[in-house]
């Protein structure tokens, strides 16, 4: 039905007053050029029940700046092609008053965001818009404003809300009496508060776990920041703190000069002492972080971190150090001294997607300057000093480095630590078969000095003479206390020669697979490693090296072997049972220039049975298995249809010919009752037991080849209860090994657990058990609360520590965060017993 055409604004030739009643399910299409939403209220033309609103002017059509937290929420960039949609009880156009009035249940669409109200008028003549009763306006990114009324000038410049709330997608949370806009970049709340907690489901009148009320709240949009006054903190509903001033950068704001959270800390040397860092935010790619700290028994601790980031990577430099009042306080440690500290430098700079390269830098006084003033974590044994080249391909990979250790204990004596001038590692896989097997190298080039030789005591020092002082391997070797009778290379290892060590070596492997109609898996292969080095020994490493000049030494290493498999499975209705007998022989000549040759890279050598069939079981490149030998070994493996498994290895490895390379010692004694010196090895063994994904179970075993007793034995479980508990313990026995300087037997167990007790509480607790000595020697028990806007964690930690300042550190550690406002920090030594000394 035609309704007749009235064009608003021509009172003359219309009615004064026109009243459309539309119902709700009749809609007004509003088609506004607007970029401003909700302000395309315009000239109108109203036919068939259809309203068209005309288009604002020019000035009304500029985009709008992102704004603040009544402002730009609403005042936002929009698409200028956006249609506005209008639903109402009833649209009244009121010529006289130039006003255009949506009445009851009114909402309005436009660009993704939503308003509601009881009523909505926009003034022509005033530009202005209000909205009454009830007024909830949502955002097309989630924020949602409700107020009992809103009044705003039509580019929301300026205007007032009554009674607002504010919820915004990343759980922020204002709450004000009433919201004033200013200025067009100012947005003031009165009597306001903020917090990032949800309201309690059950009872929304309930105070958030914590809040910050303030006189006034005031969002300045260009400086990006966000100002309480007259401000306290409460928790709970309870005030726990007042300030007259308080400022934080908004929720736009990812990077702003301004203080960041204190942080505690209190040591029996350092006494109580407390940093609040200031961040200076010098441009988008640029900072300084200051954190002086103030510490009651030493003074004042300047440091600071200035950070670059540039297109294709970014450093760090950083500085602390302190001219300390009282030194006395680590008498007889490495801190005894007036000036103290260290300076840092780390950084990374792509080169293209393959390639990258880097630094890293240690400089400082002492070695225990950083773990002293909690500048580093306690865990922390040692740093590296080091520029590198890194390049990543599909099958190869690229490493070049020059290398300084500086060690963070007492213990480490800084002249004995290596200068790796460099070391490189480069190893591909080719992509094409050769002979129809797979070809693969790898190039290894370690070049270092060392000023000092690194000497550690053997039980054939101290045993005979004074056991009781024996404090295995970490000891110096003192040649005065060595007994009469005694010889120094029985007494002490070589853990590192002084001098200059170079060598390159490169491994080539090749290797083929065959499967024959029986089953049986033939593996035949080939490696082979050469090695050239350079010695320049001097006369302290004749004893263990057999010369103190100047050697070039050429090792070639060539092997040719067989591995064999023959997999029987039966298949189960529970699943698959397979049992694979292994057998695997290598020919190669006796290993050349042992003891020779320094051993830097090579020194850890634990037999077991994820090495059992290696052609080379020593860890690094300066020792090299020889002479011919056979592993031997069989497997069972158990799939249960339900996705548990059982996994067992048992095997024996047997020099065949040849010179028995582990049964010949380096300088550092390598290979010395590592169950490989005798032509037949000890037994390995693996039990693996997993029936599901939440329990496991790992055995490894060692047992002596003549009586069967126990040489290594470890376990490790870890267990998921009802997805609140989870549990893993660790158990280790290792029988004596006097000629690597452990005079005793060592047996031990870890464990550790965690407790969900409901989604936000956690208990965790950790031991470690040492069975030799009878004694607790680690714990950790810790509780934390965390949820969408608080947590709070207090732990306590007592541990046995090698930094060699005290023989045991007792800690409490309380932790806190405030969603949005930051994280804060206490540590304190609440005890400490002995000395190392």
């Amino acid at each position: 039905m035609k309704v007749g055409n009235v064009i608003a604004g021509q009172a003359d030739s219309a009615i004064p007053r026109l009243r459309s009643r539309l119902r709700r399910s009749v809609c007004a299409s509003i088609f506004g050029a607007g970029s401003v939403a909700l302000v395309a209220f315009g000239p109108a033309t109203l036919a068939h029940g259809q309203t068209t609103l005309g288009q604002t002017n020019a000035a009304q059509t500029t985009a709008a700046q992102p704004a603040g937290l009544v402002g730009g929420l609403v005042t936002r960039q929009t698409d200028p092609n956006a249609k506005m949609l209008v639903t109402a009880d009833e649209l009244v156009y009121d010529n006289t008053r130039n006003e255009v009035i949506a009445e009851g249940n009114v909402q309005i669409y436009y660009d993704g965001a939503v308003l509601e109200a009881k009523r909505v008028v926009y003034d022509r003549n005033a530009n202005r818009l209000r909205a009454e009763g009830g007024v909830r306006l949502k955002d097309k990114d989630g924020t949602v404003i409700a107020a009992d009324n809103l009044d705003l000038s039509q580019d929301f410049s300026n205007g007032f809300v009554n009674s607002l709330r504010i919820d915004s997608p990343e759980d922020m949370h204002f709450v004000a009496a009433r919201a004033d806009r200013e200025n067009g970049d100012t947005t003031v709340l009165t009597s306001g508060a903020y917090t990032p907690c949800e309201p309690c489901k059950e009872n929304p009148q309930k105070p958030p776990m914590w809040q910050v009320k303030a006189a006034k709240i005031i969002h300045k949009e260009k400086e990006q920041m966000i100002y309480f006054e007259d401000a306290r903190i409460e928790f709970l509903g309870i005030p726990i703190a007042w300030v007259p001033y308080l400022e934080a950068p908004d929720p736009t704001v990812k990077r702003k000069s301004g203080f960041l959270i204190p942080q505690f800390v209190s040591t029996s040397e350092i006494g109580y002492g407390a940093t609040i860092p200031y961040f200076w935010n010098i441009a988008p790619n640029m900072d300084v972080t200051f954190s002086p700290m103030i510490v009651s028994k030493q003074g004042v601790l300047l440091d600071a971190e200035f950070r670059h980031r540039l297109e294709t990577g970014s450093y760090s430099i950083r500085a602390a150090g302190i001219d300390q009042m009282d030194r006395d306080e680590f008498q007889g440690q490495p801190g005894d001294r007036d000036q103290r500290g260290v300076v840092e430098t780390h950084g990374r700079f792509n080169i293209n997607q393959n390639w990258y390269w880097g630094w890293d830098g240690w400089l400082m006084s002492d070695q225990t300057f950083l773990q002293d003033y909690n500048l580093i974590s306690a865990t922390t044994r040692e740093v590296t000093s080091q520029i590198y080249l890194v390049g990543q391909g599909d099958r190869s990979y690229f490493d070049l480095r020059a290398m300084y250790f500086t060690g963070l204990t007492s213990y480490d004596v800084e002249s004995q630590q290596p200068v790796i001038h460099p070391v490189l590692d480069y190893s591909k896989t080719l992509g094409d078969s050769i002979f129809g097997g797979q070809f693969s190298y790898d190039i290894n080039f370690t070049s270092l000095t060392r000023d000092q030789i690194d000497l550690r005591a053997t039980s054939a020092a101290y045993a005979p003479l004074v056991p009781e002082l024996y404090d295995g391997p970490t000891n110096q070797c003192d040649i005065s206390r060595i007994p009469s009778g005694v010889s120094l290379r029985d007494a002490c290892l070589m853990r590192g020669m002084v001098g200059s060590y170079s060598r390159l070596s490169g491994v080539v492997d090749w290797r083929r697979t065959f499967i024959d109609q029986a089953g049986q898996t033939w593996t035949p292969f080939f490696n082979m490693q050469l090695d050239v080095a350079s010695v320049q020994a001097q006369t302290e490493d004749e004893p263990w090296l057999g010369t103190g000049g100047d050697t070039q030494l050429v090792r070639a290493m060539p092997a040719v072997g067989l591995e064999y498999r023959y997999p029987f499975i039966a298949v189960q209705n529970w699943g698959t049972q397979t049992i694979e007998p292994i057998a695997q022989v290598i020919i190669r000549p006796d290993e050349t220039h042992i003891g020779q040759l320094p051993n830097e890279d090579a020194q850890s050598l634990i037999f077991d049975d994820t090495n059992l069939f290696e052609i080379n079981k020593y860890s690094g490149y300066d020792r090299v298995e020889g002479g011919g030998r056979a592993n031997v070994g069989i497997q069972y493996t158990a799939n249960f249809n339900d996705g548990g498994q059982i996994n067992a290895l048992f095997g024996q490895s047997y020099q065949l010919f040849g010179t028995n390379s582990y049964a010949n010692y380096d300088m550092a004694n390598t290979g010395a009752e590592s169950g490989l010196e005798d032509d037949a090895s000890d037994y390995v063994a693996r039990l693996y037991y997993q029936p599901t994904a939440n329990f496991s179970l790992i055995n490894r075993f060692r047992f002596d080849n003549s009586d069967w007793s126990v040489e290594r034995y470890e376990v490790e479980g870890r267990a998921v209860i009802n997805k609140q508990l989870t549990v893993s313990a660790l158990y280790g026995l290792y029988t004596a090994q006097p000629l690597l300087g452990y005079y005793e037997e060592r047996e031990g167990i870890l464990g550790t657990g965690t407790l969900k007790l409901s989604e936000n509480w956690n208990l965790q607790a950790a031991a470690r058990y040492n069975l030799n000595l009878d004694e607790i020697d680690y714990t950790l028990f810790g509780i934390s609360y965390i949820d969408e806007c608080f947590g709070i964690a207090l732990s306590y930690r007592s541990d046995y520590t090698e930094s060699g300042n005290r023989e045991r550190v007792d800690t409490v550690l309380v932790t806190f965060t405030l969603k949005t406002l930051g994280e804060a920090g206490f540590s304190t030594d609440v005890g400490s017993s002995g000395s190392s000394d």
